[in-house]
C-alpha cells in the first residue's frame, strides 16, 4: 500500500498577504506531493506563531502519525514547522514516529541544519536513558512479583506449538498505553514485562491494524 502524506501550511498572522502567502503554499506542496507520487491523506492551514507548540493544527497532524494515517509529511521549509526550541520539539517528535520530510526548498527530502541534527541526537540519547530507566523499573517490578508467586509462563499464549500462529496481543492495553502517550517500544517492553512475548514492531503494526478498523466502521 502506498504511503500517505499530509500537507502542513502555516502562517503566523490573519494579514491579507499572509493569506496569500498561504495558499501559495498549499499550491507548492500539492505540486511537490504530485511530482513525489505521494498520495495526500489530509492538508492543514493554520495561523498561529511558529514559537507556540499549542497549535490545533500541528496537535492533529501529530496524532495522525502517531496512529499510522499518514508516514511523510509535506513542509514549504522547517520554519513552517516552528521556531526556535518548538521547531527542534516538533522535529523530534516526527523523528520519533519514522516520518519522512519533504520540502519545497529542497525540492525532496528536507535536509536539517547541523545544529538541528545535532539537538535531536542528544534528545534521542536521553530519551533511550530513560527507556533503560523505565525498563528497569519494570523488571525489578516483575522480579517482586514472581518472587510472590506471580506466573508470567501463564499469560504467553501458543507456547511449544509447532507451526508459527499470529501472536496474542491485548489491543485493549495497547490503547490504553498509547493514549499516555508512552511510544510503542515503551509499551513493547511493558507487555514484554507482562508476559507477552512481542517486538515494538508487533505491537505498532496491531496498533495500526485496530485504527484501521476502527476507521472503517466509523
Amino acid at each position: 500500500m502506498m504511503e500517505k502524506c499530509i500537507i502542513y501550511c502555516r502562517v503566523s498572522t490573519e494579514k491579507k498577504e499572509q493569506q496569500t502567502s498561504l495558499e501559495r503554499q498549499v499550491e507548492e506542496l500539492t505540486s511537490l506531493a504530485g511530482r513525489n507520487n505521494l498520495p495526500v491523506y489530509k492538508t492543514i492551514k493554520e495561523e498561529q506563531s511558529g514559537y507556540s507548540m499549542e497549535r490545533e493544527g500541528l496537535l492533529e497532524m501529530l496524532e495522525d502519525f502517531s496512529s499510522g494515517k499518514a508516514s511523510i509529511l509535506c513542509v514549504q521549509d522547517d520554519t513552517r514547522l516552528g521556531r526556535g526550541h518548538a521547531k527542534v520539539a516538533v522535529l523530534h517528535a516526527l523523528h520519533k514516529s519514522g516520518v519522512t520530510i519533504y520540502s519545497v526548498r529542497e525540492n525532496g527530502v528536507l535536509e536539517l541544519s547541523e545544529s538541528d541534527s545535532m539537538l535531536i541526537d542528544i534528545l534521542s540519547i536521553v530519551e533511550e536513558h530513560q527507556r533503560r530507566l523505565h525498563n528497569f523499573k519494570i523488571k525489578r517490578g516483575m522480579k517482586r512479583a514472581v518472587e510472590n508467586g506471580y506466573r508470567p509462563d501463564k499469560n504467553l499464549k501458543n507456547r511449544g506449538q509447532g507451526e508459527r500462529v499470529k501472536k496474542e496481543v491485548p489491543i485493549e492495553e495497547i490503547i490504553r498505553l498509547r493514549q499516555r502517550d508512552l511510544p510503542f517500544y515503551d509499551i513493547a517492553a511493558t507487555l514484554r514485562g507482562l508476559g507477552y512475548d512481542v517486538s515494538k514492531a508487533t505491537v505498532h503494526r496491531r496498533y495500526r491494524e485496530h485504527m484501521k478498523k476502527e476507521g472503517e466502521g466509523s
